[in-house]
């Protein structure tokens, strides 16, 4: 009774729990009935379900679901209490009596681990890590693993336990390798992880599972390697980043530093500095070198800074009576040391000189890495002799450096100039003779190009000409000019790559300097082989056709030089033979003139006949010029004929305007209209053949032809629109109030509107089932048709109106009466109407004019002098030639009344 009065009350079963009792008195080793005892109860308090559990388990010791729940149900009822609480312990004997049957069970084993994890109960929960690795099969040790790694990662766990777990796990998966080099480097074990990335790297078959390369574990490596350099040991670290230097070539810059660094943190700064010195003198691009030099001025101005510091501090020693004091030995030593120069330790100026040297030699090496990228780049030689600017005997060498490395065939620019700069450089020193060895040894380099090789020739000979030797200069271009033996291109072929010194005697720029040296100083007879072995090497161009033929007129031989001409003509053509032609065509006719106008116009004929139309028009006017200077003016109107057309449709107007020019000042005014009608009429562009009708009209307005320049007016109003072109019509307009009536001006105006609407772009045209008379149409099909079409509302109604009021039986009139009211307009010829339809279509806006009575007292026209531009020139001469004759009447004829008659014969 004592006993049972221990446990309270509520503990007890009761009356709702007595048929789960009863279920579970029947058959107590079912687990549906614990199950559905629990469910029922799972509003109780945890120490009542704990005694289920407890009766449930005793009875079913083996069964997984009861475990997990209880000892989940036991993890959350302790959550809430400090890890120092009694209740721990209960949970981990609890966990212990569960392993006795769930030993196989991960999952129970990940809750215990985790549980003493929390607890930081770090012995017993290495060794229950331990067993767990022990009784689970391999398969499920990766459900394991991780949370042992988190264990021995926790602070306070001594390393050398986190370091025999780390090498278990890698005996279980090597992969998680970079695991252990990232704990090693957190424990500062350098010279491990040291070890582990140099194994890493030297496995082949690595793959990282964080994604890293070999790039990055090799740097990551290099890194470690220089920044505790004193604490590893073992490896050979400068053939390591060595090899490094020549895998990866994007880090170059960086690991040279890293290099430097290893030694410079080992105290060995000579070393450093020689690695330096080996980086600046290896990289060959621009960042890698300022990432080395910029490594290198820091370490020479931290070793400066820390010379002058140290040397501070021992003169604050001096100052302080040498205290500590020295046996007599090191005295004695001193004095007799004292002034000799191997026991100065103060090297301050060498440093401060070793500083500044470095700084002025960065242009020289960058100079060096540009060089390296490509050897073959002409203009960075360049740019590396002037660096030396002041001292020749580094130029010299330079400059033999540079001709020696640039290969012709590689090179970058021009590598000619190098030789000619080098020469010139001897020059500049009066050392000629090594210039003239510099130039012919320049000569015998086989260049990419002959324009090349040329060059150095004509610098060769310029050199000569700035030092008066006229004689060696003529001399070197003859040696240069002269047409290799037929041994040495035979020889040359054989050998199958011809060399450039092959084709210099076909240099257009060699000859060119060669035949300017002649004229200058030598004689017209050698300046005339020079130009003639031009012409014969076919190399010559129409400059220097030109040249010649003003070299042989100047000495006075025309001649020969027409014959220059003509073979410049026969070898060039258009656009070429241009200048030639123009050239010789005008100093032929200065020449010669009237004299030779039989070949002068045979010269013109050939040279129209093979000029283009876009360039004919300068050799026409040419040409006309000449006819009308010393030959026949009909000739001359001949060829203004052919010009206008022969030349290209762009300057047809142009060329029609000095035509008629040139027509109305030679034969007269009157003459022009033919002209204008075949210049009207010769297809022209619209605008080109209105400006010729304007002009046209002018013409016979100032004769006095009014009809006949009012017709021209009406001619040219079809291509003239009055939106776009309103000038024509006010120009037209002024001429009708000046000249016209009431008829003519309404006239004008009505081609004004028919014109106009000629260019409308909008024209209501009805369909042709509307014109049908046995259609049959009705008003709502009129009216939409219509809207298509775009007719306003107004003519619509209107159009609709009739149409309802007798659609079948409107006659041809009200159709033609309905198409009038919607701006019907007609195309081509007007057929005549009937004077019933006339009277239909009568014009509202008619003004009713009197009758003009025919028997009128008859009009004086008044007559206008006729303008003597109109006869031209040679009317004039034939009336003075007749001056002083007698007509036989007594009186002169008119001008207007001679004209008259000569039409009328």
């Amino acid at each position: 009774m004592a006993a049972n009065a221990e446990i309270p009350l509520d503990l007890y079963p009761t009356e709702s729990d007595l048929p789960y009792e009863e279920e579970i008195l029947r058959d107590p080793f079912k687990l549906k009935g614990w199950w559905r005892y629990l469910v029922a109860r799972a509003s109780a308090p945890f120490k009542k379900r704990s005694i289920l559990y407890e009766r449930a388990l005793k009875a079913l010791p083996g069964s997984y679901k009861l475990w997990h729940a209880y000892l989940r149900e036991r993890l959350d009822a302790v959550r809430a209490f400090p890890i120092t609480h009694p209740s721990y312990a209960s949970l981990n004997n609890t966990f212990e009596r569960a392993l006795v049957t769930m030993h196989r069970m991960p999952r129970i084993w990940i809750m215990y681990l985790s549980s003493l994890t929390d607890q930081r109960l770090l012995t017993r929960a290495r060794r229950t890590f331990d067993r767990a690795l022990r009784a689970l099969p391999v398969t499920q040790h990766d459900r394991i693993w991780p949370l042992y790694l988190k264990l021995v990662s926790l602070p306070g766990v001594p390393v050398e336990t986190s370091f025999r777990v780390y090498r278990r796990y890698l005996a279980f998966d090597p992969s998680h390798v970079e695991d252990f080099i990232d704990f090693l480097l957190q424990s500062k074990r350098w010279q491990e992880a040291a070890d582990r990335l140099a194994s890493v790297l030297n496995d082949d078959g690595f793959y990282s599972i964080k994604g890293k390369t070999k790039h990055q574990l090799w740097l990551e490596l290099c890194d470690l390697l220089t920044k505790h350099a004193t604490e590893v040991s073992g490896l050979k670290v400068d053939p390591i980043i060595r090899g490094g230097i020549r895998k990866f070539t994007d880090e170059v810059g960086r690991l040279w530093t890293s290099l430097a660094d290893y030694y410079v943190r080992r105290g060995l700064y000579e070393k450093a500095r020689d690695i330096f010195e080996e980086g600046i003198s290896t990289v060959i691009t621009v960042r890698d070198f300022s990432v080395i030099f910029d490594a290198y001025a820091q370490f020479e101005q931290s070793a400066l800074a820390a010379k002058l510091e140290a040397a501070e501090d021992d003169s604050d020693d001096e100052m302080d009576g040498g205290e500590g004091g020295k046996d007599g030995m090191e005295k004695l030593a001193k004095k007799l040391l004292e002034g000799c120069w191997l026991n100065d330790d103060d090297d301050t100026d060498l440093r401060l000189a070793r500083f500044e040297r470095l700084f002025d030699r960065r242009p020289e090496l960058l100079n060096s890495v540009l060089l390296r990228q490509n050897p073959h780049n002409v203009e960075q030689w360049h740019r590396r002799v002037k660096l030396f600017e002041g001292d020749p005997a580094r130029q010299a060498s330079t400059y033999v450096e540079a001709v020696k490395t640039v290969d012709p065939a590689k090179a970058v620019g021009k590598p000619h100039t190098l030789w000619v700069a080098f020469a010139k450089m001897y020059e500049e020193h009066n050392r000629l003779d090594s210039a003239e060895e510099i130039f012919k040894k320049a000569t015998q380099v086989n260049y990419k190009t002959v324009d090349h090789l040329a060059s150095v020739w004509c610098e060769w000979a310029e050199m000569e000409l700035r030092h008066k030797n006229f004689t060696k200069a003529i001399e070197l271009m003859r040696q240069a000019t002269a047409e290799p033996s037929v041994e040495v291109k035979r020889r040359a072929s054989a050998e199958g790559n011809e060399p450039v010194q092959m084709k210099l005697h076909k240099s257009l720029r060699l000859w060119s300097f060669y035949v300017d040296l002649e004229e200058s100083l030598g004689s017209l007879e050698s300046t005339r082989a020079v130009y003639e072995r031009i012409l014969d090497l076919r190399i010559a161009t129409p400059q220097i056709i030109l040249n010649y033929a003003f070299l042989l007129e100047e000495n006075k031989y025309f001649e020969d030089a027409f014959k220059v001409y003509e073979r410049g003509v026969k070898i060039f053509k258009y656009p070429h033979v241009r200048d030639i032609w123009v050239t010789y065509l005008s100093k032929f006719v200065k020449r010669y003139g009237k004299s030779k106008l039989d070949r002068a116009r045979e010269l013109f004929e050939q040279a129209i006949e093979q000029t283009p139309a876009q360039e004919v028009k300068p050799l026409f006017l040419q040409y006309a010029k000449l006819e009308e200077d010393f030959g026949l003016a009909k000739r001359a109107m001949n060829v203004y004929d052919r010009a206008v057309k022969t030349v290209s449709d762009s300057e047809k107007l142009s060329m029609y305007e000095i035509y008629i020019g040139r027509a109305a000042e030679i034969y007269g005014v009157p003459k022009t209209r033919q002209i204008y009608e075949q210049a009207i009429e010769s297809g022209l562009p619209p605008n080109d053949v209105k400006a010729m009708c304007l002009k046209y009209a002018e013409l016979e307005r100032n004769l006095g032809e009014i009809d006949r320049a009012r017709a021209i007016f009406i001619f040219s109003s079809n291509y003239a629109d009055p939106r776009s072109d309103p000038d024509f019509w006010k120009r037209w307009k002024e001429f009708e109030i000046q000249h016209g009536n009431e008829d003519t001006f309404r006239e004008m105006l009505r081609i004004n509107r028919s014109v106009s609407a000629s260019f409308s772009q909008t024209h209501f045209i009805l369909p042709e089932y509307l014109m049908q008379k046995d259609q049959k149409l009705t008003v709502e099909e009129a009216v939409d048709t219509l809207k298509r079409a775009g007719v306003p509302e107004d003519q619509m109604g209107a159009l609709e109106r009739q149409l309802a009021a007798d659609p079948l039986s409107n006659s041809s009139i009200n159709k033609d009466s309905s198409a009038r009211a919607v701006s019907f307009v007609r195309g081509g010829v007007v057929e005549p109407e009937s004077d019933t339809i006339k009277r239909a279509v009568a014009n509202a806006e008619e003004i009713d004019l009197p009758e003009s009575d025919s028997d009128e007292e008859n009009i004086e026209i008044a007559q206008k002098s006729v303008p003597a531009a109109v006869f031209g020139e040679l009317a004039k001469k034939a009336a003075e030639e007749k001056e002083g004759e007698d007509d036989g009447a007594g009186t002169k004829l008119g001008a207007l009344e001679r004209i008259k008659r000569q039409r009328q014969q």
